[in-house]
């Protein structure tokens, strides 16, 4: 037992060191790279669509996320995590994970709008 933990401390450690040393957000959205070209508003308007889309056909978006819809199995963590980030106006830490949760359930990903 005592080599396994001997070959998991420097796992651990590495994983602290990271963890520790990130930078803290300067308390602003990161720049949209998902959609870079957008607006805010047409980011806010495209997260709206993602949220609608991956309701409609991939997961149940509860009320507390403003949603109705009744896909299929509730949404993930991650997706209402990135739902959330949309609402908050952190489009572009919401809109990327919304793709990839659609592309991940073989939907088709709507288009940005034309910025």
């Amino acid at each position: 037992m005592t080599d396994f933990r001997r070959a998991l401390l420097p796992c651990v450690l590495a994983f602290a060191v990271g963890a520790c040393t990130q930078s803290a957000s300067s308390g602003s959205p990161p720049p949209n790279t998902a959609a870079p070209n957008l607006s805010p508003s047409q980011a806010a308007a495209y997260c709206n669509t993602l949220t609608q889309t991956y309701g409609e056909y991939v997961g149940t978006i509860g009320a507390s996320l403003g949603g109705t819809f009744t896909g299929g199995e509730g949404a993930d963590i991650d997706a209402r995590v990135a739902i959330a980030q949309c609402q908050e106006g952190n489009t572009a830490a919401g809109i990327p994970v919304l793709q990839q949760k659609l592309r991940d359930a073989r939907v088709t990903v709507p288009p940005p709008p034309a910025g």
